[in-house]
């Protein structure tokens, strides 16, 4: 395996370490109301006014529950005994709105909930020493303000602007309980709702396309149940309309006779999911064979009659033709291509799952055999958007599949995605980055997919020809103006994850700025002969040339897995100086948020990822954890299992040596999670992953046995409210322990990094561990672990010292028997 001195990969440094029990956490009561009975008798009459769910024959009713302000709602006695909670929005105190559920209550469970409120209004319980205590179900009922039937919107999960209005039959994405999913796509059309062939299966969902009018859906969830929520189906976003350049056959011949095509026994692919790769183009054919094209409906021509998914292909093999062309140095490809469309030659996929698109291009490809396989997808769209980060159908499945839980092939899989391309009608010809800032211009789906990484587009492309009249839009080095950012909450992973060259746009005149084509990327054309190079860019671009990059890197370490190749990739990132401007001068930890929703972690370098340089190394892990068990008391939550402790081979005398300059660590954590996008989970990130997993380091003059404790302390923590710790991080937990990918950086004395050696990976709370799976001690995880080190410029050989170190490990673990 080609390796520079720079990288080390440990695999059996690892101890595992049991959690410690803790002592059962107490429960806070809301205070009594005053006026209990009256209370009481309001929801009594809501509940009687409800449909006569026996009478009638139907499998239930939707709840509409509205919180009573400064309560907290009892969300868990919502979800028992009959009773389903499928969506919980907190409230909002300062705006005087309270906390909202959606419940679906069968008529077994609304007898049962009237009893409840009954005996609240006229039960006390008894404390043990004989005195009269709180009312029965105290909790629960005083935390609800009103109870009525809902509507079709309480179940919307997405935008409220996408909801259907009117009286003509749409499409609807139908979130079903697997349990009853059966039952309702049988008798579904006897309501006048027809269900299309295409299933999503999640871990507690299966997802379809139900085509109805508002009423007869209606009457079908009300007599069949089983619907768990609603959403807009999805249409893919509009590629980019290359603008045409003149034909330059010349060239085409030239840089065809500086490209040396190599062969070998395990090249890496770059597999498009996109329209179809022209394998007419001479740039292309020689890296796409004949039976690698392939169609997520084999019904579909494989080829590219409207040009995106050629133009991709040309910046996957070579980047931006413009920098080939200008420099004529000879080009050497070691990767290869493959096709998948899963979009159609004729407008869209109306009306189809994605996610089920998206998986059939993958089976298509993965009938051919086993490949290295980069997934490049540059198809997404704005229907589910604003999203705020939450999961969809097509993201959720995009999980599926990189974590190997979807496909025919129970593989991980590495998979890039574009962040979408912003509405170019809201910009004016100053201040574009407050439009791409703005919440109508966020990351489509499904980019928010926590297992993908995200590419965005900046921009270094910033001059015109002579005399050409206008001016770049975006600065050197900053966002470029077509890349969509993030604007969700804290809690949902960080979104790009990296940026790539996406080209500029010129003002001239009115607004809005406009594309260029000496602002954009050069690259192949579809309709060879007749033309050879077209220019593109925004995000497609980025993610082709991201799929470059990240395809080339893993050829040098072809045994990496997928989740440290990501590790890797992504923490070679760095934001450019003008990114970096946006900073004040002494910036906290709060003042990333910005440079994370627009730019991720920054522009990759490769150089960074592979170089040699005795003062700069890397250690790389690849290894497993078993993150839950049973309950030692039998209880259906599991607990935590194991952490794993990694004494890292500092290079001790280095650093000392070093004294006071100052050293950087860098770390990053990258596994894969299984996802459950079911509406109660959408909410909370320890709900949506299977796991959770976290690193930690010892402070300097830390123990060993003091580091478990603390770890074992702070491992238990499922809230989603701000918290950090002291310890010296640059980006702190609020930043970096979200998603599935997390990273995070300390400079400090290379003498107080010397006493910093022992690196914990550990789980947190995940749907693994709250719901009741089967033999949670079974699971284990894979993760990847990437530690860095950079002293700088400093006069030192880390390696050296590391290398002993490595040996000597090495030798040691091929003797134990």
């Amino acid at each position: 395996m080609p390796r520079d001195k720079r990288h080390f990969i440990l695999n059996a440094l690892s101890k595992s370490e049991k959690f410690k029990p803790k002592g059962q956490p107490t429960t806070k009561h809301p205070s009594d109301v005053a006026d209990r009975a009256g209370h009481a008798q309001a929801l009594l009459q809501a509940i009687d006014h409800l449909p006569d769910v026996k009478a009638e024959g139907t499998a239930g009713v939707y709840l509409d529950v509205a919180g009573r302000p400064g309560e907290i709602m009892a969300t868990k006695s919502l979800n028992v005994s009959g009773l389903s909670l499928l969506r919980f929005e907190a409230g909002q105190p300062a705006a005087n709105q309270p906390a909202r559920a959606t419940v679906f209550a069968t008529g077994d469970a609304l007898t049962k909930l009237r009893q409840k409120v009954d005996d609240f209004a006229t039960k006390n319980r008894v404390k043990k020493d004989g005195t009269e205590g709180r009312p029965f179900n105290a909790d629960l009922v005083q935390s609800i303000g009103a109870i009525v039937e809902a509507g079709l919107r309480a179940l919307w999960r997405s935008p409220a602007a996408k909801f259907p209005e009117g009286d003509a039959a749409v499409p609807w994405e139908l979130w079903l309980d697997k349990t009853q999913a059966a039952g309702f796509i049988g008798n579904a059309p006897e309501y006048g709702v027809a269900v299309g062939a295409d299933r999503l299966e999640f871990p507690e969902d299966i997802v379809v396309i139900g085509t109805a009018t508002r009423e007869a859906l209606a009457l079908a969830l009300r007599r069949l149940g089983g619907v768990r929520a609603l959403a807009a189906p999805t249409v893919t976003a509009d590629y980019f309309d290359a603008m045409p350049i003149e034909e330059q056959a010349d060239w085409l011949d030239n840089l065809a006779g500086w490209t040396t095509f190599q062969v070998l026994d395990d090249p890496g692919y770059v597999t498009l999911l996109d329209r179809g790769v022209s394998r007419a183009h001479p740039l292309i054919q020689p890296a796409l064979n004949v039976d690698d094209r392939h169609a997520a409906n084999p019904a579909w021509d494989v080829g590219d009659f409207v040009g995106h998914g050629t133009q991709l292909a040309g910046l996957a093999l070579y980047g931006d033709l413009t920098v080939a062309l200008q420099t004529m140095q000879p080009i050497e490809i070691r990767q290869r291509l493959e096709s998948a469309k899963i979009i159609p030659d004729a407008g869209h996929n109306p009306h189809h799952l994605l996610g089920a698109l998206t998986r059939a291009g993958i089976n298509a490809a993965e009938r051919t055999g086993d490949r290295r396989r980069t997934y490049a997808m540059a198809s997404t769209t704005e229907e589910d958007t604003p999203h705020d980060g939450a999961p969809t159908s097509w993201s959720s499945e995009v999980d599926q599949l990189t974590a190997g839980v979807s496909g025919i092939k129970k593989i991980q899989r590495l998979m890039l995605i574009s962040a979408g391309n912003t509405v170019q009608n809201m910009f004016g010809n100053a201040g574009y980055l407050a439009a791409c800032d703005h919440p109508d211009n966020e990351i489509e789906s499904p980019a928010q997919a926590w297992n993908a990484i995200c590419v965005g587009a900046y921009t270094e492309k910033n001059v015109l020809p002579a005399g050409e009249p206008g001016a770049p839009i975006a600065p050197v080095g900053d966002l470029a103006p077509s890349s969509r950012t993030a604007s969700w909450s804290s809690h949902w992973p960080l979104k790009p994850d990296v940026v790539f060259e996406g080209g500029n746009w010129v003002v001239n005149g009115p607004p809005p700025p406009m594309r260029h084509p000496a602002l954009s990327l050069l690259t192949t054309d579809h309709t060879y002969p007749a033309r050879a190079f077209t220019t593109c860019g925004d995000t497609s671009g980025a993610t082709a040339l991201a799929a470059k990059a990240i395809t080339e890197l893993w050829s040098d370490y072809p045994t990496l897995w997928p989740e440290t190749v990501r590790a890797v990739f992504v923490s070679s990132a760095r934001w450019t100086p003008q990114m970096r401007s946006h900073l004040p001068a002494n910036p906290g930890k709060g003042h990333f948020g910005l440079l994370f929703k627009r730019y991720g972690f920054g522009v990759p370098d490769m150089q960074r990822a592979r170089r040699s340089a005795s003062n700069a190394l890397t250690l790389m892990v690849q290894d497993k954890i078993t993150p839950y068990r049973l309950s030692d008391n039998g209880g259906a939550d599991h607990v935590h299992n194991e952490m794993r402790l990694f004494e890292l081979p500092w290079p001790v005398e280095a650093l000392r040596g070093l004294v006071n300059s100052p050293v950087t660590l860098r770390v990053a954590l990258s596994t894969f999670i299984a996802p459950n996008p079911s509406e109660p989970a959408r909410g909370s990130k320890f709900r949506y992953a299977s796991h959770n997993l976290r690193f930690k380091l010892n402070r300097p003059n830390e123990s060993r046995a003091a580091f478990i404790a603390r770890i074992s302390k702070v491992a238990d923590q499922t809230d989603e409210e701000p918290v950090d710790e002291d310890d010296g991080w640059t980006f702190g937990r609020n930043r970096r322990d979200v998603g599935s990918l997390q990273i995070d950086q300390l400079t400090c004395f290379a003498s107080d990094l010397a006493r910093r050696n022992i690196l914990a990976v550990h789980p947190v709370a995940g749907w693994w561990k709250t719901r009741a799976i089967e033999d949670p001690h079974k699971r284990s995880v894979r993760f990847a672990l990437v530690v860095e080190i950079d002293a700088s410029e400093a006069d030192a050989d880390l390696y050296a010292e590391v290398q002993q170190a490595i040996e000597a490990l090495n030798a040691a673990q091929a003797v134990v028997v």
